[in-house]
């Protein structure tokens, strides 16, 4: 059967509606899931819509790779942990980026052959080969950076932001030279440069703008679907490629905002370092003059409290301990206490990365707040428990001007009465930049893996160990 070019039309267009349905359901946890269901219905009638209209003429390729990828993606699915969510986020983006230069290349051959380039095609080529270009490389070494790889650190050397630049120069010259005349070496030198880009842009940004850096690549991986949706005169990709740019460029800036820090900084600076050794953590925090605290000591605390605040970071991910702590809450609550999990916009590696978690076990979304909801409860809280957090809560991004995290928004737990680190050692967070909550005189460091630490504190609470 095939389509009508209207019936096609009517398709993408209930597609379009669905995509941004998802959109707008992704926006908050309780409705998340209802908005990657509006999304995938989407994408289905976009497939199908697309595969028997008229534009295609044969199906064995197609149907190779539509099985090759479902199988491919079904294994991923059901293998990855959420920990290495972010770096198969980047991974995706990756492929989005390669699709694009791939069919942006395919379809100048196509069209040279056939004598049918002008133009105004060229210049479409042009923007979804170099945006693509830029998105595969800066997402193969964000893959590289998350999952360790590559140091978080920032790599910089002089001169970097001048080269940078004059490559952009070159790479737009570039394109003009070939949307004009068609000349295959500016393609092949407009490709080249903008994959050297993509690494360059990347390599200089550190961990601690990580989170800012996965939601970039998402916009940049929709203007490449933009653009090719343009040379494929596919309306959908066109309207998808924006939809998914303009929520990237969106999500973007709202983090940037959330740390303080323009989105120019973070594109063209990046902070932070690798530091710290994971050996000896009680003799490291006793030199310090940290103090460090049992099980016992923060159940002790915990079970009399009348509010208790819990902060999960990307150690929390790591240890996978988000069941346990969904248990603490309950066992907490029936001891009359309330229980409240406060989330900072760039806590872990990806956007929303410690909603999701959270919302894996099952935690009631009324009692995950965000920065702004919490940070004025601190005060009037009894216990805050942090489970693998550092940046997020530091109090030098607040008094410390020499700090690179200087001026960054974070959750305030220093002002309640007692705070209790869940932590593996003295090592700082992934910005490489030493924790000052650690050494106030009402904190105290748990050490040992975050999971087991909140089983034991659960086995205590329940009476068999305390």
């Amino acid at each position: 059967m095939d389509l009508s070019v209207n019936q096609q039309a009517l398709a993408y267009l209930a597609s379009a509606v669905l995509f941004i349905l998802g959109l707008k359901g992704l926006t908050h946890p309780a409705t998340a899931r209802r908005g990657n269901l509006y999304g995938m219905l989407g994408m289905l009638i976009a497939i199908v819509a697309t595969l028997v209209g008229r534009e295609v003429q044969a199906y064995g390729f197609i149907i190779a790779g539509l099985a090759g990828g479902a199988v491919i993606g079904g294994i991923v699915a059901m293998r990855i942990q959420m920990t290495a969510m972010p770096q198969l986020v980047a991974a995706l983006h990756s492929f989005v980026g390669l699709a694009a230069v791939l069919v942006g290349i395919g379809t100048f051959f196509h069209k040279q052959a056939n004598g049918l380039l002008n133009p105004v095609l060229m210049g479409e080529i042009s923007a979804g080969v170099v945006i693509g270009a830029i998105t595969f490389t800066g997402s193969v070494i964000a893959f590289g950076k998350l999952q360790g790889l590559l140091s978080g650190a920032p790599v910089k050397f002089a001169g970097q932001h001048l080269l940078n630049a004059l490559i952009g120069l070159a790479t737009i010259a570039l394109a003009v030279h070939f949307a004009m005349t068609g000349n295959l070496l500016s393609l092949f030198l407009m490709t080249l440069l903008a994959l050297v880009i993509g690494v360059t842009l990347i390599i200089p940004i550190g961990g601690a703008d990580m989170p800012v850096v996965i939601s970039m690549l998402n916009s940049y991986s929709g203007w490449a679907a933009a653009a090719t949706g343009f040379t494929l005169h596919n309306n959908l990709l066109i309207i998808v490629g924006a939809l998914v740019g303009c929520s990237g460029a969106i999500l973007s800036f709202i983090m940037c905002k959330a740390m303080n820090r323009s989105i120019i900084n973070v594109v063209f600076g990046g902070f932070g370092s690798d530091g710290g050794s994971a050996d000896s953590a009680g003799a490291q925090a006793a030199e310090k003059g940290v103090k460090s605290a049992a099980i016992e000591d923060a159940v002790y605390w915990m079970e009399d409290a009348g509010k208790v605040i819990i902060v999960p970071g990307y150690g929390m991910a790591v240890a996978q301990a988000q069941h346990a702590l969904k248990e603490l809450m309950e066992l907490l609550a029936q001891r009359g206490v309330e229980v409240k999990f406060a989330i900072h916009p760039v806590a872990g590696r990806m956007p929303g990365h410690m909603n999701v978690l959270l919302a894996e076990a099952d935690i009631p979304y009324d009692q995950v707040l965000e920065m702004d909801e919490i940070n004025s409860e601190f005060p009037s809280t009894d216990v805050v428990l942090v489970v693998g957090a550092n940046d997020v809560v530091n109090p030098a991004a607040k008094e410390d001007p020499t700090s690179p995290i200087y001026g960054m928004p974070i959750l305030e737990a220093g002002r309640a009465r007692q705070v209790y680190f869940l932590k593996r050692s003295m090592r700082p967070g992934y910005s490489g930049v030493d924790n000052l909550l650690f050494y106030q005189d009402n904190t105290y460091l748990v050490f040992g893996d975050a999971k087991d630490t909140i089983e034991g504190m659960n086995t205590a609470l329940k009476g068999g160990g305390h």
